[in-house]
């Protein structure tokens, strides 16, 4: 059993406050959009410049137009702005944005994140994130826990290109929601099916407890 990206969107976007100023990267982490609780409307940024955009049109209604940095068609809101490509980094690097929310490769227990790669098969060079990173206020990762072959995603130390060093503060996995303090891993809810065993057995770097771990439950999405 594992959560679906969905449902990890869904999970990540629960903590996401009203009228925060915030960035979703590109894949998994796009689909926070969909799930802003009721009676809380985030402010959604692209690097591509604009600001307040809202969800993502019905498949033949995409105006190409007006995308996000993912090349994903989106939709205007009253009050949407437009801006430089110059000016959309400006902000990120003038501490504006309160969350990104990301992808990954490989996070580390120090909070280290490696989220591209020059590899046969990677982006080539590491983009926005690099700024992203140091540049929101907090910095959640949206995660497979593992590899396509079960390798650890969350490790004691990155073995990939960095893109940003003891940044994220929060991982929302396929299995776990689990913080980074002070240099180590704290799981704080997992899927109520999985054993603290079995969840240390698949993560490559020691899994803290501070009281108690509630279970991680989400909508069937």
């Amino acid at each position: 059993m594992k959560l679906s990206p969905a449902q990890m969107a869904w999970r990540a976007a629960q903590d996401i406050t009203d009228g925060a100023y915030v960035n979703l990267g590109i894949g998994f982490p796009e689909m926070v959009a969909k799930f802003q609780p009721p009676g809380r409307e985030a402010i959604f940024h692209t690097e591509n410049g604009i600001l307040g955009f809202g969800e993502a049109p019905p498949a033949g209604a995409e105006d190409w137009d007006l995308i996000n940095a993912g090349k994903k068609a989106v939709t205007l809101k009253p009050g949407t702005a437009f801006f430089h490509h110059a000016d959309s980094f400006a902000m990120v690097r003038g501490g504006h944005l309160d969350v990104a929310i990301l992808g990954a490769y490989e996070v580390a227990e120090t909070g280290d994140l490696a989220n591209w790669s020059t590899g046969p098969k990677g982006v080539p060079a590491v983009g926005g994130a690099m700024d992203l990173v140091h540049g929101a206020r907090r910095v959640a990762v949206m995660t497979d826990h593992v590899t396509k072959d079960g390798k650890p995603k969350l490790l004691e130390r990155c073995t990939l290109p960095l893109t940003g060093v003891g940044c994220v503060t929060r991982v929302y996995s396929s299995h776990a929601v689990i913080d980074i303090v002070g240099g180590r891993f704290v799981l704080r809810e997992k899927l109520p099916s999985l054993s603290h065993d079995a969840l240390q057995s698949m993560t490559g770097a020691v899994l803290h407890l501070d009281g108690p771990v509630a279970d991680l439950v989400v909508p069937d999405l």
